[in-house]
């Protein structure tokens, strides 16, 4: 009996392994960890928003609006969830997405004013603070390419024949990706100009 069990349990997994079937399992499990890796950047970019919104009220305090967009920006972009089910939600990512892009364009607004006030250009903790900006938007843009591109396996292993057969049978529907819409914006990492100095004696 027990060498029954094994020679069927053998046999079925041969059977979803030539179907495809391990072949689809390996790929959505690339797209959760790249999404969490998308995730995890945009936490790190969130986690720099306060100091900087502080270091610069400490030089321009009366740039109220702007600095209030950030802050709006940043609570909408953290307060949505980010579970998986959010990849299978083609409304649910578009949403995230507009959040993203949304903390992104008042990122930049903000670094533009900054270059009005030459003091705070020159504070440094302002340019850590750009640098370490600069440097996640770049990761972003690296781990938001690599959750495409695994979406972009996945998807058309799904409908490729004959893993198409299984993934009906399994439940493997098409995953949604991030759109192109606004897509240079969010993509191009706020612009960080060190060499804008003061003239020395003013």
């Amino acid at each position: 009996m027990r060498k029954l069990m094994m020679a069927w349990m053998l046999a079925v997994s041969a059977l979803l392994g030539g179907c495809g079937y391990n072949d689809l399992q390996a790929n959505d499990e690339q797209i959760k960890a790249s999404w969490a890796e998308v995730v995890n950047q945009y936490q790190r970019r969130a986690d720099l928003v306060p100091n900087l919104v502080n270091t610069v009220k400490g030089y321009a305090a009366h740039e109220k609006d702007t600095l209030e967009a950030v802050t709006r920006a940043r609570s909408a972009a953290t307060s949505m969830q980010v579970s998986p089910a959010v990849l299978n939600d083609p409304a649910a990512l578009a949403k995230f997405q507009a959040a993203q892009g949304a903390l992104s364009g008042a990122l930049s607004r903000l670094l533009a004013v900054s270059e009005n006030y030459p003091q705070l250009k020159a504070d440094a903790s302002f340019r850590d603070l750009q640098a370490q900006l600069e440097g996640t938007e770049n990761r972003i843009t690296v781990a938001r390419n690599r959750y495409i591109q695994a979406v972009q396996d996945y998807n058309i292993r799904v409908r490729s024949f004959p893993t198409n057969l299984t993934a009906m049978a399994f439940g493997f529907a098409v995953k949604p990706s991030f759109t192109v819409d606004n897509e240079k914006a969010i993509s191009t990492a706020p612009k960080v100009n060190f060499d804008a100095r003061p003239a020395p004696g003013k």
